[in-house]
């Protein structure tokens, strides 16, 4: 499936089931919302999403615990887990991707190499975390996320 097919699939998706998503976004800094939002008319599936680069925001507005932070780090099962979580409350949506990264060029270790990612998803009954490795540029691991964001709350959606 093309990455268009799978957005197209999505949003026919939640407009079958009258759902919403919305968004936590850190690494891709808003690229899986401008994703969404290319496409006219989602306004009935889309109430929107936070661009949480900065830890303290991921704090403020989607009510990450500091402890999480300060233990796990920002790019962690559990800070995407709360990302998710935070945001689905914020927004009153159904369903809620969470993204959190090593984009780079710099900034990974040896535990967390460069296009590490996470992922979570939020939805009815359910809570889904999943960890990827992506290479390449910046934007290509970027695009790899928004991508797969894509695909894996698809497939948690069935």
């Amino acid at each position: 499936m093309t990455d268009h097919q799978a957005l197209d699939l999505l949003i026919k998706k939640l407009r079958t089931r009258q759902q919403t998503v919305g968004f936590a976004e850190s690494c891709t800094g808003g690229l899986l919302s401008a994703t969404l939002a290319s496409h006219a008319g989602v306004s009935d599936v889309f109430k929107g999403a936070v661009v949480s680069y900065a830890n303290q925001a991921k704090e403020d507005l989607l009510q990450v615990s500091p402890i999480t932070l300060k233990l796990m780090g920002a790019v962690s099962d559990l800070t995407v887990r709360q990302m998710a979580q935070g945001v689905r409350k914020q927004l009153k949506c159904e369903w809620s991707v969470a993204i959190s990264g090593v984009a780079g060029p710099t900034g990974g270790t040896e535990e967390k190499p460069v296009g590490t990612v996470w992922f979570a998803i939020c939805g009815p009954d359910l809570e889904s975390t999943e960890r990827k490795f992506f290479s390449g540029s910046r934007n290509e691991i970027q695009k790899q996320a928004v991508d797969y964001a894509i695909e894996f709350l698809l497939t948690e959606m069935n």
